[in-house]
């Protein structure tokens, strides 16, 4: 079944994320292999050691103010020392703050695998097993503690996306601490925790039911309270300046529906204001619209919300091309359009499936737009490395690792600034001459910005309350625009936007580029490959290989990933420009053999399996999910003694392969298949 691309779809839309502590937190006995590739990732896991009390030895930040003057990046699985490593990038592009995945420790699915989508999953991170700082797909604690550490240093706030509705489904991976905790395991979860919704426009099922399987956390319980918000300090004093709460809108407010023995829904009330520094700390929460989500009650109590129907009308309106200035004007927010976070799209939207047929152009366009505007807080999601519509896990399908350069695109860039130097000016919006392919967003008498939609080039002549004045379009620093007694004048070149301001403008100087030729492939089969380098705007570029020595390269170089080298090897691209900007990117390389016609896999069945075994063989690493057959996949041959055979017929890339019965399953739901190796024999356990 197509669903089975293993509920990647379904999940998707579902999951989101939690976590404990100080900055010295005791941690719970989990351990998982990691290799040297992934550390560089700073792709950690606990120690299954019990960690003593430091905090004495750990910094004790506190916020200067809760206020986010600028744009945030959405860092999407990217691990904290990658986060650290791309800090200068994310400073230069001009982020006021960077949000996180959840950061906390979380079910190790997959056997510990680290691909995106695949053998491994990015939503395992929205699986808390308990609340503590530091888990095996983003980095530890004291990696932690240096990111946020980093981020201060050049003015970046740092959001922590905290997930407290829910924990992992799997209640033996839950952590002896929480439970102790919170008085028992029953007392962890809503009397109705593991029912599934049915019905998200009840109140008492969105508030009390799981969604996904995982199960609902008692969040109105005492002990629970405390033991989060023990946590958020954590997080506080390691350095955090804000969180966003995952799925908030499935924690009761005070007027909601009770569970059985509770006398009030204080989740809220306690955690916002009860946690250290709370006056300064940056909240908002994620409140999916439709479905009596009461978003305007969450803004009041939480005091920012997600306004995600607004980012459904904004990628349809840029991708139709009608920009109209009286749909676009309203966050549909109740009239609190000030205190909600907007995008173009987020993680949920992406993972969805509901907009990666979005091009470059199009998230271009529409953030030029969006970053533009006087109210909300505008949140650019970072999509995974070299991803495309027909490969929306990237070219490195790798948990740890930046995403796409789009970030850091100068239009992008512009936007980042604009909205930061036009702080506390009015918005206008317009489409000059009716023309609803073109939209002008106005910020007083300082800035313009631009839209064009089309695919023709427009000319301007429009009266503007911009200062008179000759501006440069600042995404390119070249383009002139004048303003002469109140009109604008110039062209808009198609597919393209325009970013005009001179007060408060800054220029950031040379910004180097390092990467690898666009298109190559992180994942190969071939005993090596020859990687081509590009360098840009660099005086210096370096490369080092799986920790090496570095070594200065030209634009054009190649150099060579082998086998050899490990099944997963690191390159670090490096380079600084002639003004001392400087700029670095790791890239995963990663050997798959891939799965030959012909390849034979047995499986011994349970005794308590029926009598008609089935090989579901699919390989979910690209958008175009392939599979031998629909759900339950392909009958095995029965070899006797329980003994079940199947031989691949076709060539595959990333294949994975589920054994079941039609209602078993090895291994089980929400876990991903086995990659298939020749001869073996796979055994239920």
């Amino acid at each position: 079944m197509k669903a089975k691309r293993f509920l990647a779809l379904v999940l998707a839309f579902l999951l989101a994320a939690a976590s404990l502590a100080g900055c010295g937190s005791k941690k719970d006995n989990a351990s998982v292999s990691v290799t040297d590739a992934q550390a560089s990732l700073g792709e950690s896991v606990t120690d299954g050691e019990t960690e003593t009390e430091t905090k004495e030895e750990t910094p004790s930040y506190q916020a200067a103010d809760s206020e986010i003057n600028g744009t945030i990046l959405q860092c999407f699985c990217w691990s904290f020392n990658t986060i650290s490593e791309s800090m200068e990038d994310i400073a230069n592009a001009g982020y006021a703050a960077i949000q996180t995945s959840p950061i906390n420790e979380c079910i190790v699915g997959g056997n510990g695998g680290m691909e995106l989508m695949g053998q491994g999953k990015w939503y395992y991170h929205y699986q808390p097993t308990d609340w503590t700082i530091g888990n095996y797909q983003l980095g530890t604690k004291e990696e932690f503690i240096a990111m946020c550490e980093k981020a201060h240093s050049y003015g970046i706030k740092v959001i922590v996306d905290v997930v407290p509705n829910h924990t992992t489904g799997d209640e033996s991976a839950v952590s002896d601490n929480l439970i102790n905790a919170v008085g028992g395991i029953d007392n962890l979860y809503h009397t109705t925790g593991k029912d599934a919704i049915t019905s998200y426009s009840d109140r008492a099922q969105c508030t009390l039911y799981s969604q996904g399987g995982l199960y609902d956390v008692n969040t109105e319980n005492k002990d629970f309270q405390d033991y989060f918000i023990a946590y958020l300090n954590e997080c506080i004093a390691c350095g955090a300046d804000g969180f966003r709460y995952d799925t908030a809108k499935h924690i009761g407010l005070a007027d909601d529906p009770m569970d059985t023995g509770v006398t009030e829904n204080n989740f809220w009330e306690r955690v916002i204001n009860e946690i250290d520094n709370a006056e300064n700390i940056f909240n908002y929460g994620e409140v999916l619209q439709g479905d009596n989500e009461r978003l305007g009650d969450y803004i009041d109590t939480i005091g920012a919300a997600t306004a995600s129907s607004y980012g459904y009308t904004l990628r349809n309106a840029v991708v139709s091309g009608n920009m109209d200035a009286d749909t676009l004007s309203s966050y549909n927010a109740g009239g609190k359009d000030d205190s909600v976070i907007t995008w173009v799209e987020s993680h949920d939207n992406y993972t969805g499936e509901e907009s990666t047929s979005l091009t470059e152009t199009d998230i271009r366009l529409a953030w030029a737009f969006l970053a533009s505007r006087e109210n909300g807080h505008a949140l650019f999601f970072a999509r995974p490395y070299g991803s495309t519509e027909d490969n929306m896990w990237g070219t490195m399908n790798r948990i740890g690792a930046a995403g796409s350069y789009l970030y850091k695109d100068a239009v992008v860039a512009a936007a980042n600034k604009f909205n930061t130097a036009m702080t506390d000016q009015p918005e206008k919006l317009s489409n000059p001459g009716s023309d609803t392919s073109v939209i002008i967003v106005e910020r007083g008498t300082k800035g313009l910005v631009a839209v064009n939609t089309s695919s023709e080039e427009k000319s301007l002549d429009f009266a503007t309350d911009l200062e008179d004045g000759t501006y440069f379009n600042r995404a390119d620093n070249t383009s002139e625009y004048i303003v002469a007694d109140g009109v604008l004048t110039g062209t808009i070149p198609a597919e393209s936007a325009i970013i005009l301001y001179n007060e408060g403008y800054e220029d950031s100087g040379i910004i180097p580029e390092v990467k690898i030729a666009d298109g190559t492939s992180c994942v190969y089969s071939e005993e090596s490959i020859i990687v081509v380098l590009n360098a840009s705007d660099t005086e210096k570029a370096v490369y080092s290989l799986n920790g090496g020595a570095e070594t200065e390269f030209a634009d054009g170089q190649t150099v060579e990933i082998s086998q050899a080298d490990g099944n997963v090897s690191t390159l670090t691209l490096k380079g600084t420009s002639s003004d001392g900007n400087s700029t670095a990117m790791t890239y995963v390389f990663t050997y798959k053999a891939g799965t030959s016609s012909g390849t034979k896999i047995y499986f011994q069945k349970p005794d308590t399996w029926g009598s008609s075994i089935y090989a579901y063989v699919y390989d979910e690493s690209t958008s175009d999910v392939k599979m031998n057959a629909e759900w339950p996949g392909v009958a095995m041959t029965d070899e006797g003694g329980g003994l079940y055979s199947y031989i691949i017929e076709v060539d595959w890339d990333a294949a994975l392969v589920i054994f079941n019965d039609g209602s078993n399953q090895y291994p089980g739901v929400m876990e991903p298949g086995f990659e298939i190796e020749d001869g073996k024999t796979y055994a239920a356990e």
